[in-house]
């Protein structure tokens, strides 16, 4: 059908451009029971009705699609992954597949039987914290299952083929009515594979995977964190019946650092310094992750205990950006110490001597004398 030719999409499921995603797929479910060709045998125009139903709601029903249609009409889905895919409706059995009890694919030439994927693995990583910062290559060993070499995954002995299972005649599902419908289940015989074994392999028993250990190399990007999934396409478990392997989820956790702690790219720290350090204003070096092993950071004069000072650049690698990192805070701490020598006490007397002594107000006012006068006022 042309794009020209086309009806508004809203206008095929009867709703309105505001419509919510359940408004959506309520009146999908009502046109395509209405034009479901089992309902309307040999009606060409209901089986253009049900596809046309089944195009509006996979572009309405996917949020960036919809935009790009709200926007640009059907110009604005056109060949970039317009009209209907089938796929789309995978998971919409309490749709379709609960009502009539049919394979979604088989309406449109695509059917759900044949080799199945292989199931997905999952490994836990441990890495060190600058391992994660900075990424490496490490080596890990997984056991899975792969594809029988001696019968090519078929799981028939060499010289032997399996045969289309008898009672489903190789479909996978087996068809019966109820009244009006015509309602599929999954072939008991062969278990929905279409096919029979009479002569299984002896090394795979029939099952067309074998159990191995596989070591496998992996490239660890810097900047991952605790939580960091990477997918190694297509090392999962091998499919049933020559079906195509899974893929391997690596899902990372970093090891605590002693000194550094973490948040995205950025890192954080204390450090400890003098009185006067914090008095007088200095330069200190600050240990960094990574290679250059410190960098210098100045403290202003005047600097409080608990005051954070940022170090551009020298945080994370952020992830997917080698070349962008993050910032290192880093939170003073000005340390008072727990003994003094003789010559040290009259030091500090002598500059206590000349420092104006601290001063608060309850009220907020800004009273120059002594806490210890308005202590005394206080309890007067």
């Amino acid at each position: 059908m042309p794009a020209a030719s086309k009806r508004d999409y809203y206008e095929v499921l009867g709703v309105s451009r505001d419509a919510t995603d359940q408004q959506l797929k309520s009146a999908y479910r009502k046109q395509a029971l209405k034009y479901h060709p089992d309902r309307n045998p040999g009606d060409q125009t209901a089986e253009e009705r049900f596809r046309e139903a089944a195009e509006a709601y996979s572009v309405l029903s996917d949020a960036h699609k919809r935009q790009r249609y709200d926007a640009y009409g059907h110009a604005g889905v056109s060949g970039g992954g317009a009209g209907f895919d089938p796929t789309t409706f995978s998971d919409f059995g309490d749709i379709l597949g609960d009502f009539f009890g049919f394979p979604f694919g088989d309406l449109f030439g695509r059917r759900a039987r044949g080799p199945r994927r292989g199931a997905d693995l999952r490994y836990n990583l441990q890495l060190g914290f600058e391992e994660a910062a900075f990424g490496t290559e490490t080596h890990i060993q997984i056991p899975r299952s792969e594809s029988c070499e001696e019968c090519s995954g078929s799981g028939a002995a060499p010289g032997t083929q399996p045969s289309a299972c008898p009672t489903c005649q190789g479909r996978g599902q087996v068809r019966f009515h109820q009244g009006p419908f015509s309602v599929s289940r999954t072939c008991g015989h062969c278990r929905g594979s279409g096919r029979i074994v009479s002569s299984p392999c002896p090394k795979c028993s029939g099952a067309g995977v074998v159990a191995v250990e596989k070591k496998l190399q992996l490239t660890i990007p810097a900047g991952v964190d605790t939580g960091s999934q990477l997918r190694v396409p297509g090392q999962g478990e091998a499919g049933p019946d020559g079906g195509r392997p899974g893929d391997l989820y690596v899902v990372v956790y970093v090891e605590e650092h002693p000194f550094f702690k973490r948040e995205g790219s950025h890192l954080f720290c204390d450090v400890p310094i003098s009185f006067t350090q914090a008095a007088l204003g200095a330069s200190v070096d600050i240990p960094t992750l990574g290679g250059s092993g410190s960098a210098r950071l100045s403290i202003p004069h005047g600097t409080q205990s608990g005051a954070s000072l940022r170090l551009r650049g020298q945080g994370v690698p952020v992830l997917g950006e080698k070349a962008q990192r993050g910032d290192l805070h880093v939170t003073v701490r000005v340390i008072v110490p727990r003994k003094l020598t003789g010559a040290q006490r009259k030091a500090v007397q002598a500059l206590d001597d000349v420092l104006p002594a601290p001063s608060f107000s309850a009220s907020g006012d800004k009273d120059e004398r002594s806490i210890f006068d308005r202590l005394k006022d206080y309890l007067a």
